[in-house]
């Protein structure tokens, strides 16, 4: 028998199965009250249709209201009108005339030893070995015994300083990846506990090395002892690099953000806009200062007004308030493994 037949077949037993359903059903009512009952089935037939049809529409609704959610959350996470930080004294950070002599001592190293050579080589050692495994959540416990000697704002611990940063984020509703961002953004300052030379390669504002260095670099003076300052390849506007090359194509100084940026690029599912802060959330230079715009390319521009949202909740979150750390570990550890779909990290 063909495919067809045996269809055909199996589809009149069914339609006569259906038939034998009804006529049981209705056979032994009686026949005045025959029509009575049909009748009653009818109605309960119409009254479960709709009700259907009502879950169906209310299903579309809420649909609806989620997607218009989840637009209004894309298109407004840029928008800090009413963010935290508007009503922070914003000229009492970074104040760099008054900061400890350690961050000075800390530049002038910085300034001095941040060369093209020291960034190759730099470069090749991160791409050649696995220093560590370890979650996130064990890695930003490690790095609570690192103070940061560059900073001129706060002297809490890196763990504190993360949560500072996540938990303003998390008050001004910004999306979860933006939240994650906020707690992982210094991570790559463990770099100063494997192949760091100090913490000149490690933490600091960043730049760009291999073209002239911007005066609107902090204490740019201090640059003028870098064997680079005078090289005639490297300390013209442009350097190794060409106008509107993109700064994917540009080497910034290294440390905890380029360690992090690639860290996190090879091993989470974070968007373009969180790598974008990561990778560049020290280059003050750029974000804050207007300067390398002659480098970038379209793409930066978009990235630009990424790390410009990030920023303030990275600085003017500073403060001496500090969170239970075990008590919202719940909350962001499901942030960690939402994006970070090993457990383990290679660091």
């Amino acid at each position: 028998m063909s495919t067809e037949n045996k269809h055909k077949k199996i589809d009149k037993l069914a339609t006569s199965s259906k038939s034998t359903v009804v006529v049981t059903k209705y056979q032994n009512v009686d026949k005045s009250k025959l029509l009575e009952k049909i009748d009653d089935d009818i109605q309960e037939l119409n009254r479960l249709k709709k009700q259907i049809q009502m879950q169906s529409e209310d299903n579309t609704q809420k649909m609806k209201e989620l997607e218009l959610k989840s637009t209004q959350i894309v298109t407004n996470w840029k928008d800090n009108t009413n963010a935290f930080w508007k009503d922070v004294d914003q000229r009492e950070f970074r104040q760099y005339e008054l900061a400890y002599d350690r961050v000075k001592v800390f530049y002038k190293e910085q300034h001095t030893k941040q060369t093209v050579a020291y960034n190759i080589q730099a470069r090749i050692n991160f791409k050649t070995k696995i220093r560590d495994k370890m979650t996130v959540w064990d890695a930003l416990i490690k790095l609570n015994n690192l103070l940061d000697e560059s900073d001129p704002d706060t002297e809490l611990s890196q763990i504190d300083h993360a949560l500072q940063t996540a938990e303003a984020i998390r008050r001004d509703k910004k999306p979860r990846w933006f939240q994650l961002v906020g707690l992982i953004h210094d991570l790559g300052k463990l770099l100063y506990f494997y192949d760091s030379k100090g913490q000149w390669d490690v933490v600091g504002d960043t730049f760009p090395v291999g073209c002239k260095f911007s005066k609107k670099i902090i204490y740019h003076d201090f640059f003028k002892d870098n064997p680079d300052y005078k090289n005639p390849l490297y300390n013209t506007k442009f350097g190794i690099y060409s106008r509107h090359c993109g700064l994917a194509n540009v080497m910034l100084s290294w440390g905890h953000d380029e360690y992090m940026y690639h860290l996190a690029k090879e091993q989470s599912t974070l968007p373009a806009e969180a790598l974008a802060m990561i990778r560049y959330h020290s280059f003050y230079p750029w974000h804050h200062e207007g300067a390398y715009k002659y480098l970038m390319d379209e793409k930066d521009h978009e990235m630009l007004s990424a790390v410009s949202a990030f920023n303030p909740y990275d600085l003017y979150s500073k403060n001496d308030i500090t969170y239970d750390i075990e008590e919202l570990r719940p909350y962001y550890q499901d942030l960690i493994d939402e994006f970070f779909p090993n457990k383990l990290v290679e660091f």
